[in-house]
């Protein structure tokens, strides 16, 4: 329902992949960023790390998902 609201508004398997890539980026920006500039150490550099790396797996499923609406566009038509 979600992902078909999203896809109805113009969100497409090829963005979600593209905010995927970005956030693998962000995670070690995030994790450098974290490790130079907090005083906390090392620690919460890796938990900064990790909480920003489960983002990207999320924005792959909601492209694969994405994908299977564009591909059923594509085998029926705009009215699937």
């Amino acid at each position: 329902m979600i992902v078909k609201f999203l896809h109805d508004k113009g969100l497409r398997s090829e963005h979600a992949n593209t905010v995927a890539c970005l956030t693998i980026g962000l995670s070690v920006a995030s994790w450098l960023t974290s490790m130079k500039v907090e005083p906390a150490g090392i620690d919460r550099a890796d938990r900064w790390g990790i909480f920003v790396a489960t983002w990207p797996a999320t924005w792959f499923g909601l492209g694969q998902a994405l994908a299977g609406y564009e591909s059923a566009d594509e085998r029926f038509g705009d009215g699937a």
